[in-house]
């Protein structure tokens, strides 16, 4: 690592040290180039019960992979993307042009940008309809919307997966989790994925509760759209789930993608480089530039605060783009700076830690 950048190791240690961190990975490429690249603390939660991975240590890895929650959104996007980028897409048609049996007269763009209205799964269901993708893309078809689609957004938190999978899935035939092996992980080599083989299972890590109150606290009041829409299927914060086989191996694309630091910086710095990473161009420009600019801007009626969304992403108003995930691994690039950042922690709590590490990062740029 460049002395350069020491103040963020120092951050990074300083975390794991104080034990605000327990285990993670962090990785930032500056001006086109890796600058950092941090692992640290444990991967597997003492005393769980859970088998550990093949590292018999249970130390964090470089290949260690670990569920991001959120950060997720945009690698889905980025699969129907592709597909309109090649022309097999149009964003603007309505979303029966590609699945005939969805009710909500909502736009392709529209269901990106988190404004088609279905932020939530109409039907309660348990955990183990996270392994159903039928059942629950079903469910999101017959469903009415819960207000007019494009007329404002609330970010679709489990839904949004599904929804752009099943559009992934009618038009190109693959599942959104092998699309992404193949036509994005494995031609930027990226080490992400959702539905994971039981060999990648096994280099997963444990999440665990910073605070035993966080899954209640993450919810929101009971009935609140976002208690809704995050809490159905059930499981989705109850870690027997989340450390699984049922959740790892099954595509759940809005929220259970599983990847290292490394893997989600590398995929920024190939949007931010316009589409091409080691000269394999996956993305033409001009996708990149709609895909990252403001598509709407105003109140997010499940986040509850003003938000701009992109076609999956978050934009901050000093012109940054990606995503951050519940439980505080996050992921994004920043044009301005030059430098994309990815933090993929196993300890659920707050975005307190990316927020120091920036700090740090933004001391030395």
């Amino acid at each position: 690592m460049h002395a350069r950048f020491a103040p963020v190791r120092d951050c990074f240690h300083d975390l794991l040290a104080t034990g605000r961190e327990t285990g993670a990975s962090l990785t930032i490429w500056y001006d086109g180039h890796p600058v950092v690249d941090l692992i640290g603390g444990s991967r597997t939660n003492a005393g769980s019960g859970a088998p550990t991975s093949d590292a018999g240590d249970g130390a964090w890895r470089p290949d260690t992979l670990v569920n991001v929650y959120s950060v997720s959104k945009p690698v889905a996007a980025l699969c129907l993307l592709m597909l309109v980028d090649r022309g097999r897409v149009d964003l603007d048609a309505p979303v029966t042009r590609y699945w005939p049996e969805f009710q909500t007269p909502a736009t392709v763009r529209q269901v990106l940008s988190h404004t088609a209205g279905l932020p939530a799964f109409p039907v309660p269901r348990p955990a183990t309809a996270i392994a159903d993708w039928a059942l629950l893309t079903g469910d999101l078809a017959a469903a009415d919307p819960e207000w007019v689609p494009g007329s404002v957004a609330g970010e679709h938190a489990w839904t949004y997966g599904h929804l752009v999978g099943e559009l992934v899935r009618r038009v190109d035939g693959r599942s959104v989790g092998r699309f992404l092996a193949e036509e994005i992980a494995g031609r930027w080599r990226l080490d992400l994925g959702f539905g994971l083989s039981e060999a990648d299972q096994r280099r997963c890590a444990d999440l665990r509760y910073g605070d035993p109150q966080w899954p209640t606290r993450v919810l929101g009041e009971p009935g609140s759209l976002r208690a809704r829409a995050m809490g159905n299927p059930a499981g989705g914060q109850d870690l027997a789930v989340l450390n699984s086989p049922l959740w790892r191996g099954a595509e759940m694309p809005a929220v259970n993608l599983h990847a290292t630091a490394s893997g989600l910086a590398r995929l920024y710095a190939g949007l931010l480089a316009g589409g091409v990473l080691d000269g394999v161009r996956l993305f033409s420009q001009e996708l990149v530039a709609e895909a990252t600019r403001v598509q709407y801007d105003g109140p997010d009626l499940l986040l509850d605060r003003q938000t701009r969304w992109t076609l999956g992403m978050q934009w901050e108003p000093d012109g940054s783009w990606g995503m951050g995930g519940l439980g505080g691994s996050s992921a994004w690039a920043d044009p301005e700076r030059g430098y994309t950042f990815a933090y993929a922690t196993g300890r659920l709590a707050e975005h307190d830690r990316v927020d120091e590490l920036v700090e740090a990062l933004h001391s030395v740029l």
